[in-house]
């Protein structure tokens, strides 16, 4: 397994210093768990949508993304997600990272200083170089759409 050097940069050290970098819980885990960084709980109530801070930055090698994606506990057991899944961290951001999580359960839900909102996973991106044509090459399944091959 490649390890990428990601820079790393608390915004302000000395509120973070009771919060824990984003780390992968297991040797082979593809997802760092990013907590919140919020000064008091804050209750996400069904069909909510709020952006949680993390109160860090980062800096990603050209040619990286860092994918912004739901913890599975969270959606499964309390239908907490990321509300625009994946979220993309684009190499040349350097603001804070931010999550955004809707609750999509029938519970209001609370979110704690500390507690692990998401997973964040280092991708490799390459970019397309379009190139126009008259028409496409023919396949197998053409033009078929949703439900076209089936359930």
């Amino acid at each position: 397994m490649a390890l990428i050097d990601v820079q790393f940069c608390w915004l302000d050290p000395d509120s973070c210093r009771d919060l824990s970098l984003p780390a992968y819980a297991t040797k082979q885990a593809a997802g760092m768990d990013a907590a919140a960084a919020i000064a008091e709980d804050s209750v996400l109530q069904p069909g909510e949508i709020k952006l949680f801070p993390t109160g860090f930055a980062i800096a990603l090698p050209e040619g990286f993304e860092i994918q912004v994606r739901p913890r599975s506990g969270l959606a499964i057991k309390h239908g907490v997600t990321v509300v625009n899944a994946p979220g993309t961290i684009d190499a040349d951001y350097r603001g804070e990272v931010k999550i955004g999580l809707i609750n999509l359960g029938n519970a209001p839900f609370t979110v704690q200083r500390g507690d692990r909102i998401a997973q964040l996973i280092l991708a490799p991106v390459c970019q397309a170089q379009l190139q126009q044509v008259q028409a496409l090459g023919k396949t197998e399944r053409g033009h078929g759409g949703f439900g076209h091959t089936g359930m």
